[in-house]
């Protein structure tokens, strides 16, 4: 609705150029939330060239919850540059907002100086790819150069580098083992094709947690990384049955078609539920016409409760969808 009512009244292009000969600082900030790109561009830009003086203000306006001017202030903070925002900017990569987060690593990498490299490396294990992402580029940007191995398997792993966390080995596999709990199942696969590379028994225990993942591509990834690490052929089936099971439920599918006959059957994906539904819809108005209200529940009843019964016996009968 917001939407449909943006577009009848279409916001008017500003003069960028103007406010920033102008030097009005508050306006390019409001022009940040543009949902013109060139727009918010450009007041980012006219922001920076101003330089520090823009600093204070960008912060204060951080308190605003509009999710676009937030991304905007940031964006400027990274263009101007300046250490004042070096405080604001590591808050905001604890912000709940995964886009701010990630701005907000970016931001940090621009400016100059090791100041930002503890905040960044702690990005590292975000949740977020993007921010883990966005972490690693500006750690390179700062010149940061990994000490230990465990900070060069972070690294690689921020960076989505597989080639280099399967040959650091077996100091990779408590990183590799928390990122088979990555949002991303496709990341979670990768983890799980690493580990199978490295092939450390110490992955053992969390390769048969994977196996219970609620995505199919991570499960057989990581059966076949089991196998690679040691893990007796006899734990499979164990780790395999703590999947989620996806299956219909009988109680639904007999309830949906007791009351809208054909509707339990569409539940099911039987194609020819609809038109069971189209018929009862059909008998129910001939029956009411000649026989009445009572009788047509008398005649109907008995039939609804058939199709109830039948529609929960065959989702018994279904089996699970394929591990």
């Amino acid at each position: 609705m917001l939407m449909v009512l943006q577009d009848l009244f279409p916001e008017r292009t500003p003069n960028i150029g103007v406010l920033e000969e102008q030097r009005d600082i508050p306006a390019l900030i409001r022009h940040l939330a543009s949902r013109e790109p060139h727009v918010q561009a450009a007041a980012a830009e006219a922001l920076a060239r101003m330089g520090s003086p823009a600093t204070g203000p960008l912060i204060a306006a951080l308190r605003t919850r509009n999710r676009a001017r937030r991304l905007g202030i940031i964006a400027a903070l990274g263009q101007i540059g300046d250490a004042q925002a070096l405080d604001a900017l590591a808050a905001l990569t604890k912000d709940p907002v995964g886009e701010i987060r990630w701005q907000a690593c970016i931001a940090l990498g621009q400016i100059e100086g090791t100041g930002a490299v503890p905040v960044l490396l702690s990005s590292l294990r975000d949740q977020d790819k993007y921010v883990r992402y966005a972490s690693a580029v500006s750690l390179s940007n700062a010149g940061y150069v990994p000490e230990t191995d465990d900070d060069r398997a972070w690294y690689a792993a921020g960076m989505q580098d597989w080639e280099q966390i399967s040959a650091l080995g077996a100091p990779a596999v408590p990183v590799l083992t928390w990122l088979l709990s990555d949002m991303d199942a496709d990341l979670r696969c990768k983890a799980a094709r690493a580990l199978g590379a490295i092939g450390s028994s110490d992955a053992g225990p969390a390769l048969l947690h994977a196996l219970g993942d609620e995505d199919r591509q991570v499960r057989w990834e990581a059966m076949l990384a089991s196998q690679k690490c040691g893990v007796p052929q006899m734990l499979l089936p164990r780790g395999l049955c703590r999947r989620p099971r996806l299956r219909k439920n009988p109680l639904i599918a007999g309830v949906l078609n007791f009351l809208l006959p054909g509707l339990g059957y569409g539940y099911l994906g039987k194609w020819w539920g609809i038109m069971i539904f189209q018929i009862d819809i059909t008998a129910t108005v001939w029956i009411f016409k000649y026989y009445g209200e009572t009788n047509t529940y008398g005649i109907l009843f008995p039939i609804y409760i058939i199709l109830g019964l039948h529609a929960w016996y065959i989702t018994k009968k279904m089996p699970e969808e394929p591990p």
